[in-house]
């Protein structure tokens, strides 16, 4: 079952309401193992133009990743503002893998991006990667979903031709608090696992 958030976007001064689906509910394996999080496994990245992250000693203390971010809005039309917590994937590929378990906390919506080289810097570089949202979560929550569960998002260009989601272009898997590019804000995420599944 979806459920609809609805989000204002803002394109050529005109104000667009749309409704985008949150995370799709799978049951987990009743015998899940997870993975913990992993020191060499994790890191973060921001823009240049001011955004900032704040963390406690180390990103991952007492067993789990705790980080704040801090988006700046956006510049102008060629400075775009942006957040990221990413996981490395230690296969670089996502290949034999047909759904994710993450047990996280988010103060905002998480939207999950699967890092696709085709649409990266390496790519059309229209960083328009395939991605799936989730609800915000105050307490510690598990949430399993397939890779079925994301497309690619509604700003897409219309020049990037969608050539899949080719789980061999896949290296890395990025955690991003639903923060808007034209006010940004500010969003706290944790996260105590990430598990892959075939």
């Amino acid at each position: 079952m979806l459920y609809p958030l609805l989000v204002a976007l803002y394109s050529c001064g005109v104000l667009v309401t749309t409704s985008l689906p949150l995370s799709a509910q799978h049951n987990c394996p009743t015998s899940l193992k997870v993975n913990s999080v992993v020191q060499n496994d994790w890191h973060y990245a921001t823009d240049a133009i001011g955004s900032s992250v704040q963390t406690k000693s180390q990103l991952i203390n007492d067993d789990h990743i705790w980080i704040q971010f801090s988006r700046v809005p956006r510049l102008n039309a060629k400075s775009n503002s942006w957040v990221e917590l990413i996981y490395d994937l230690p296969n670089k590929s996502l290949a034999a893998v047909a759904t994710i378990a993450l047990e996280y906390k988010s103060s905002t919506g998480l939207v999950v991006k699967l890092s696709q080289q085709d649409y990266g810097g390496l790519g059309d570089k229209s960083y328009a990667h395939y991605q799936h949202k989730l609800a915000p979560a105050d307490n510690w929550t598990t949430r399993c979903f397939t890779l079925d569960d994301f497309s690619r998002p509604s700003w897409t260009p219309v020049e990037s031709i969608d050539v899949g989601m080719i789980l061999e272009h896949i290296n890395a898997i990025y955690l991003v608090p639903d923060l808007t590019d034209e006010h940004g804000g500010t969003a706290t995420i944790s996260v105590k696992s990430l598990t892959l599944l075939p």
